[in-house]
């Protein structure tokens, strides 16, 4: 070996072994990011498949957050919550603001100018409260896990906690 070559560190900066610094606010790794992005083109295949099943388990989680659904609040059964247009047409628009957020979740001042828009674009539906937000981290792990399949792995659950706690939390924040 060469006298002088630092081999421990092959991104030239801090952080150990082939580590890239990634932005104190976000707490996922470089390669947590990498993985993240490489797993979630399954996802992004059926965005509006993994929407509507993760909107069905928000209102199955808890039944009251449908009612503020004002074109689907009427639907009584899961079968017609999933034949419905509505349903799918807000379920399409969620997952293309997480679609985005995900794709661009290295460059932190991006997503969470995303996420502090789709906390606004919220706060102006009546009886919302921001807490709500937090209902959805069981729902979007479920409806990823079903979507990949064996692709979601344990170790891509853990990313994925991560992902949506930092998404959820920073949503929570944005209304305040």
């Amino acid at each position: 070996m060469a006298e002088g070559v630092n081999t421990n560190n092959v991104s030239g900066s801090p952080g150990g072994p082939g580590q890239h610094v990634t932005d104190p606010r976000l707490p996922l790794s470089a390669m947590q990011i990498f993985k993240l992005k490489k797993n979630w083109k399954g996802v992004k295949r059926r965005l509006e498949d993994t929407g509507v099943e993760m909107l069905i388990r928000l209102f199955r989680l808890e039944p009251s957050t449908q009612i503020q659904f004002k074109n689907i609040r009427h639907l009584e059964t899961e079968d017609k919550l999933r034949m419905s247009e509505e349903l799918e047409k807000h379920a399409g628009k969620m997952m293309a603001s997480l679609d985005d957020i995900v794709n661009n979740i290295d460059d932190v001042d991006y997503a969470m100018d995303k996420i502090t828009k789709v906390a606004q674009q919220h706060e102006q539906f009546q009886g919302f409260a921001p807490e709500q937000f937090s209902l959805m981290e069981q729902p979007f792990l479920d409806s990823v896990r079903i979507i990949l399949e064996d692709r979601y792995t344990d170790n891509m659950d853990t990313i994925y906690r991560i992902l949506i706690k930092f998404i959820l939390s920073n949503l929570v924040k944005a209304c305040r």
